[in-house]
């Protein structure tokens, strides 16, 4: 059974800013979301949901050495907490792979959180979106991967991710449910300490190769933060001697990408 800790509905986005989960974000979930969006807050992750997309604007959670196991069934199911107008539900995915070649692409990992009895929590379709076979199973896997490499080797690892929607996709092909799918997706990884914060940012299109490197897919905090019109880390504003380190070489060659 899902546990659903918060539900908060039609927040503004002053109100946005003040409201986050110290459990999932690192200084701050991202502000900045539509004031109809749902924000749901679970032990494995927190995300806004989006009723004209009928996916998350955003999705943040914390890895840690403790919550990765090995991976477990994928028992797809409509969330609970949401209306039927407000999201998808299993059947509205019959025949995606099959014509459009997409997955249901996680937003927060499933193997991230099979370490914990909350893992089905992952399942649910407000954290999937439609995401490219060849992205989700190549540089998306990879980059989930090193995530969990980063948090066996550092604990705590913080991350945000979700949709852009800058170009008409296809729809699926068997709902007749208003909806919008992705063109590609943005992820910020984060970790702390000794007066730091160590983060990198990455775009994918959905038309990424599946032998591409995330290494090649980083992105400034300000254009991420530009094209989805959201703000990251906001609580830094309180905390203005942390030195902030984007993109960073040690961050980036933790994760998996030598440096020249």
């Amino acid at each position: 059974m899902s546990t659903i800790l918060l539900l908060f509905c039609g927040l503004s986005g002053a109100l946005a800013l003040e409201i986050h989960s110290p459990a999932h974000c690192l200084y701050g979930c991202p502000a900045g979301s539509p004031s109809g969006n749902d924000l749901i807050i679970r032990p494995t992750h927190i995300l806004s949901s989006n009723d004209l997309t009928k996916f998350s604007d955003w999705v943040a959670y914390r890895v840690t050495p403790d919550s990765i196991g090995r991976s477990q069934a994928r028992n797809w199911r409509k969330d609970p907490i949401l209306a039927d107008h407000e999201t998808l539900a299993p059947e509205d995915y019959r025949d995606a792979n099959r014509v459009l070649g997409t997955d249901r692409g996680h937003q927060a990992p499933l193997a991230s959180f099979s370490g914990t009895s909350y893992w089905p929590d992952t399942n649910l379709l407000s954290n999937i979106t439609p995401q490219s076979a060849a992205l989700n199973q190549g540089a998306w896997a990879r980059l989930e991967a090193a995530v969990r490499a980063l948090s066996h080797e550092s604990g705590a690892v913080y991350v945000m991710t979700g949709p852009l929607y800058e170009r008409a996709m296809p729809s699926l092909p068997t709902t007749d449910k208003a909806h919008m799918i992705p063109s590609a997706y943005w992820k910020i990884v984060a970790i702390a300490g000794d007066g730091q914060l160590l983060a990198a940012g990455f775009v994918m299109d959905q038309g990424t190769p599946r032998n591409a490197t995330h290494c090649t897919k980083s992105a400034q905090l300000s254009d991420i933060e530009s094209r989805t019109s959201l703000r990251f880390f906001h609580g830094l504003d309180a905390a203005p001697d942390v030195i902030v380190r984007f993109n960073h070489g040690d961050l980036m060659e933790r994760l998996g990408c030598p440096l020249d």
